[in-house]
């Protein structure tokens, strides 16, 4: 990889990956969603003589097909990730998350790229029929958010099959750390703690889940980047643990030195046809291709995150008091 964009770049991933490219010695062309004001999200915070940020959106194929001239791989991050806003719009979903998709790997196969990554995500394996959870699981799509990205992925592994595109679909399990958006459920309960409130909206605490720090769902990227191995896979970023989330609560609230009561809070609940409640990767693919394996602990993660949360500088562009679906 010497020249590589990553669309989705502004976000909480994306900003992570971009900068793990930077320090890898890359060039960087960074995607940021156009918006009036030129504001960059988490790009803001990302300086850098290799870094090239430009902004619009991947719902348009004729930019699409602009943005990735010139550069040899490609990271396919955008996407409207929020499951709850999913139940709300899901119309915009499909537009962004599917066809945002086909634009990109449309774009690529046009303009000769050599290696494509598409971003999935483990909630289209919906709750574990079995665990852990392999690569062949069946998909469920328990959300408008995980059909949009089930369909994403087939539109990946289409142009894979029908044009020989040399795609990769990576998989994070859940992913947390600095900057995630606090609709998520670590930063949700730290904003919470750390703006001084003793009674923790949450929602239902039993679903397990596979934490995956940042840092190392960014070095998952690149290492499957560097492997042709890797080409034509759907590929799981798993750490082989899975907790609960009132384990996880639980854990940040004594990180924190606090003692708070926990509240349900209905909204926070997911209709309980469309609740995953379990999820446990096998990483054992990825493992056998690359070498990766997570260099973090949740607890050695959630201390650098609660860190990250706790300064007021970062903590002051949250909302802690008004969940956003």
């Amino acid at each position: 990889m010497n020249k590589v964009l990553v669309t989705g770049a502004d976000g909480f991933i994306g900003s992570h990956l971009t900068e793990a490219l930077l320090a890898e010695g890359c060039e960087v062309r960074a995607l940021a969603q156009y918006n009036s004001f030129n504001n960059w999200g988490w790009l803001e915070e990302v300086h850098h003589k290799g870094l090239e940020v430009v902004t619009g959106d991947v719902r348009d194929p004729n930019f699409c097909r602009e943005i990735v001239k010139g550069v040899d791989t490609v990271f396919h991050l955008a996407a409207l990730i929020a499951i709850p806003y999913s139940y709300v719009a899901p119309d915009s979903y499909i537009d962004t998350n599917v066809k945002g998709t086909l634009n990109i790997c449309q774009a690529v196969k046009d303009e000769g790229v050599g290696r494509l990554l598409v971003t999935s995500t483990s909630e289209v394996y919906g709750t574990a029929k079995y665990v852990p959870i392999d690569e062949k699981h069946p998909k469920q799509p328990q959300s408008p958010y995980s059909a949009s990205k089930i369909g994403a992925d087939a539109i990946a592994l289409s142009f894979h099959n029908a044009f020989d595109l040399p795609v990769t679909v990576v998989r994070p399990f859940n992913t947390y750390g600095p900057r995630q958006s606090a609709r998520a459920i670590i930063p949700t309960i730290i904003t919470q703690i750390a703006s001084g409130a003793k009674e923790i909206k949450v929602g239902d605490l039993t679903p397990t889940r596979d934490f995956n720090f940042v840092a190392d769902t960014a070095a998952g990227f690149i290492a499957l980047a560097k492997s042709s191995d890797t080409i034509g896979k759907e590929i799981n970023i798993a750490t082989g643990r899975e907790v609960s989330m009132a384990y996880t609560l639980q854990t940040i609230a004594d990180l924190m030195g606090v003692d708070v009561k926990w509240v349900t809070d209905p909204q926070r609940l997911r209709p309980s046809g469309s609740e995953v409640f379990r999820l446990l990767g096998d990483n054992s693919l990825i493992t056998s291709l690359t070498g990766w394996h997570p260099q973090y602990t949740l607890e050695e993660g959630l201390k650098k995150t609660i860190e990250w949360f706790t300064d007021p500088k970062n903590l002051n562009n949250y909302k802690s008091g008004i969940y956003n679906v």
